[in-house]
């Protein structure tokens, strides 16, 4: 699928829908700043900062900004609800760009942490089961679609006898945070090689890697 202009709102938003909304999950508030949970809006900020843009409060529960890449017109978005409430934002965030119909949700990419992949390892996929992801449930709920697609970076499982939550809420050691900070420039890749690429090419190259 290829990420073309001139789309028409098929949802009653005004202006030309953009061609990718990009979200990245987290948990507001510094508390939670380098946590594990945190690595999908971190990948929104170091998008941000390469395309020289500026998130900002919105109306729609989350901090936003729309810029171009290339020739593309995209949406970052970072929800400043909770983690487990992501679809609340990312529902209206959706009505807001436009979504609307099964091809037009593919232009919507998640960001997020996975625990089944090893820390630092980066997939793609589109739709799929949710493995137990409460913002990924939260958006499904909202949106009452699967078929966007996932940017997923590994965090790995927690050790011993640690809990998941304690796990992903917990800021990576040293060794750790190097693999994810490397993961997250990739991902912010990925996202930019969806927009040229499209994502059957995009999946094919960062799968196999």
């Amino acid at each position: 699928m290829a990420f073309g202009r001139n789309r028409k709102s098929q949802s009653g938003r005004s202006g030309t829908p953009t061609d990718l909304l990009v979200v990245g999950l987290g948990n507001p508030g510094e508390k939670y700043d380098g946590s594990r949970h945190n690595v999908g809006a971190d990948v929104v900020r170091l998008l941000a900062e390469r395309h020289q843009g500026r998130l900002r409060g919105g109306k729609n529960r989350a901090l936003v900004d729309e810029l171009r890449i290339g020739d593309h017109r995209v949406a970052l978005a970072i929800p400043l609800t909770y983690y487990n409430e992501s679809g609340q934002a990312v529902q209206a965030l959706a009505k807001r760009h436009g979504l609307a119909g099964d091809d037009d949700w593919k232009r919507l990419v998640v960001i997020h942490d996975e625990m089944d992949l090893d820390p630092g390892r980066l997939k793609l996929k589109v739709g799929g089961g949710l493995a137990g992801n409460n913002g990924l449930k939260s958006i499904v709920a909202h949106v009452h679609t699967q078929e966007f697609v996932r940017i997923r970076i590994g965090i790995g499982k927690p050790p011993g006898s640690q809990n998941g939550a304690d796990h992903v809420l917990r800021k990576p050691g040293k060794t750790e945070r190097i693999e994810l900070d490397i993961a997250m420039q990739h991902a912010a890749d990925a996202v930019e090689s969806l927009l040229v690429n499209g994502i059957d090419a995009a999946m094919n190259h960062y799968n196999q890697t």
